[in-house]
């Protein structure tokens, strides 16, 4: 039997989850899903590493037993690609990484 695997998610700078959209309307592109993904596969862990950090606190491992069917949610993988979405709109990010966007000492008290 196979591991379950970590926990990951998709990740993409606000600004260039805006251009997808602004791209799809201006180039009367009509799919029904758009994958505004910068990051694939960003994992859990590393974010709440990166949140931990800035904020001086230690990371533990227990959000599906802390936060009930959040905690589900969080240890969900949710990595997707967006690599149709880059061939039909000619879209590339260029934003920063989830990891950097977070890292900023702006998001933080």
């Amino acid at each position: 039997m196979t591991p379950p695997r970590p926990p990951h998610w998709a990740g993409v700078y606000r600004l260039d989850a805006a251009r997808v959209y602004r791209l799809a309307l201006e180039q009367g592109v009509t799919e029904s899903v758009y994958h505004a993904v910068a990051d694939e596969t960003v994992s859990f862990r590393a974010v709440a590493k990166v949140i931990g950090r800035r904020l001086g606190l230690p990371v533990e491992s227990r959000a599906r037993e802390h936060f009930g069917w959040l905690g589900k949610m969080v240890g969900s993988d949710m990595s997707v690609s967006s690599a149709r979405t880059r061939k039909l709109l000619g879209w590339t990010p260029q934003g920063p990484s989830l990891l950097d966007d977070i890292g900023q000492p702006g998001y933080y008290p």
